[in-house]
């Protein structure tokens, strides 16, 4: 098989490597910080993933100019002491959305269980001065700009901006109407019924967790899949108990205890313990949202059923969600198995149609298993979403040590190379690959990066290895510089990584290089003169007379 079959790889690093490289020589994460520390997992997570409108780092660059943080109070949205307040922020949301309709169905004025209420309001007074602290912390939190592309650090623009979007809301939602109530009137049942009205503003709190999931799943650090399950997970379990709550508030309200779906099972569930009658509102509740109720509970009077209708249209719509994500999730992990049964069945039609030799059928197969199996190694897509500057960047970092290494760039400026490796790509080659065939116009020169590669001599039909290249060998380049068709036939050994350079970029490059180009014709000349003298190779002699020009 001949090159243009090959699977190329634009990379030979993983992405974390890469993306240390570009972090290290481009952005400055802190003020003050050593361009020497080593990018931790914690710093490219918040720089790869930084929270909804606002940059990744408090050196925010915009057209290639840094802007440094000079706030002495406002905070920096990625620090990871804020990150962590966020989070406990969501895990009381949650606790807090959770308490509410438990408070309202259980721990209503003739619930027996008083030092459990207690408790619970005494919970909750507390997570709301903890909400309070959120709303001051909100003032003095810098904000990304999506007009200007800017992180604002300005508190009266920061402060301006909170208080015409979410302040009110947040105060609302915040405000112990019910403890307000009953100190100024001394009337409990007042105090309750303020306290069930307004509670439902918590559930404006939602937006924590929504930012926390949205953050989690873009996190490098945590399985996409799982974030994405436990998200789903809660969601169910989430409507299932406001769904179970409303359910028991029906029965408790309802003026005939034995017609409802709880009493007519116990007619005495209100004496019973608050576990035992939740558990029994959950129960009803995920079975009606499954639909494989077992007719033991039911509903009895004309207010379940008519909330029943309601529910399970809205199941109806939480259903078709739960089971699209689910979907979503299953067939991304199975993609990649499916393009490759796809490619493999292709090949297979395609050899077969053309009645192609079972040898070079078996070839074209195995390129495709080998193009499956080194699919982890492909960087070119993040290659090509970065900018030229990081890439040349990268590709210094990469291939500059080992094209030092090669005999014929031996002297050469160090100007030079890195013109010539800001042009190099990475490519794989399985074993037994092709990389280069005899009489192949000379277009393009390798480099061993990793591996081995035989030297093949054809003659007559038949093959004959006559040398093995291994790690910092070049290939091809004599044919290049002489201008005629390769004299060998080139196959890899072993899987190997190898930089290619095409001849014409080259060319270019040693247009406006003169004195580096006769540097690198004398090591041609000198290094193909020690081949003639230690292996006496017929091909090296014939190779040493040709006219070298580029």
């Amino acid at each position: 098989m001949k090159s243009k079959n090959r699977r190329t790889e634009e990379d030979i690093v993983c992405t974390d490597k890469m993306m240390k490289c570009c972090v290290n020589k481009n952005y400055q994460l802190e003020e003050g910080l050593s361009s020497s520390t080593a990018l931790d997992i914690c710093k490219l997570s918040n720089l790869v993933n930084p929270p909804q409108n606002v940059p990744s780092s408090s050196t925010y660059v915009h057209n290639n100019q840094p802007i440094k943080y000079n706030g002495k109070r406002t905070i920096t949205p990625v620090d990871c002491r804020y990150r962590c307040w966020e989070t406990l922020m969501a895990i009381l949301v949650a606790y807090s959305v959770w308490v509410y309709p438990f408070e309202l169905a259980f721990m209503n004025k003739s619930s027996p269980h008083a030092t459990l209420k207690r408790l619970l309001y005494i919970s909750e007074y507390i997570v709301d001065a903890f909400f309070s602290i959120e709303i001051i912390l909100t003032f003095f939190v810098a904000y990304f700009d999506p007009n200007t592309q800017l992180l604002v650090w300005d508190a009266r623009k920061i402060a301006l901006r909170y208080l015409k979007t979410w302040f009110l809301m947040d105060i609302a939602s915040t405000v112990p109407f019910g403890l307000i109530v009953y100190m100024c009137t001394d009337r409990h049942e007042l105090g309750l019924f303020y306290q069930s009205v307004f509670g439902m503003l918590r559930f404006w709190r939602l937006r924590k967790v929504t930012q926390l999931f949205r953050r989690l799943e873009k996190d490098i650090r945590f399985n996409y899949v799982l974030i994405r399950c436990i998200k789903l997970v809660l969601v169910t379990l989430f409507f299932s108990h406001i769904a179970g709550c409303l359910y028991y508030i029906l029965a408790d309200t309802y003026p005939h205890s034995g017609k409802t779906w709880i009493g007519s099972v116990n007619p005495n569930f209100r004496e019973g313990h608050v576990l035992d009658r939740y558990v029994a509102s959950i129960y009803w509740s995920m079975s009606t949202m499954t639909s494989v109720g077992y007719g033991d509970v039911h509903s009895m009077n004309s207010r379940e059923m008519t909330f029943n209708i309601v529910y399970m249209m809205f199941n109806l719509g939480l259903n078709a969600y739960l089971i699209g994500n689910i979907s979503t999730l299953i067939l991304e992990g199975t993609r990649t198995t499916m393009d490759f049964r796809n490619r493999i069945q292709s090949a297979s039609e395609f050899a077969s149609r053309n009645q192609l030799p079972k040898s070079l059928k078996e070839q074209i197969l195995t390129f495709m298993c080998f193009r499956f199996t080194a699919e982890n190694l492909t960087q070119q897509r993040i290659m090509d979403e970065l900018p030229n500057p990081i890439c040349k960047s990268i590709c210094e970092h990469l291939f500059l040590p080992a094209v030092q290494n090669v005999y014929l760039f031996k002297y050469i400026s160090t100007e030079t190379l890195l013109l010539l490796v800001a042009k190099m790509r990475a490519e794989y080659i399985p074993p037994g690959e092709d990389v280069i065939t005899k009489y192949e116009a000379p277009e393009i020169i390798y480099i061993i990066m990793s591996g081995e590669v035989e030297v093949i001599n054809c003659e007559e039909g038949k093959e004959q290895t006559t040398k093995t290249l291994v790690t910092g060998d070049i290939l091809g380049e004599v044919a290049a510089f002489c201008g005629k068709p390769q004299s060998f036939t080139f196959r890899a050994k072993t899987m190997s990584q190898l930089l290619k350079l095409k001849t014409s970029s080259l060319n270019e490059t040693m247009q406006t290089k003169p004195d580096d180009h006769q540097l690198i014709l004398q090591n041609i000349r000198e290094k193909e003169m020690v081949d003639h003298q230690m292996t006496g190779l017929e091909s090296a002699s014939n190779d040493s007379k040709c006219d070298i020009y580029l």
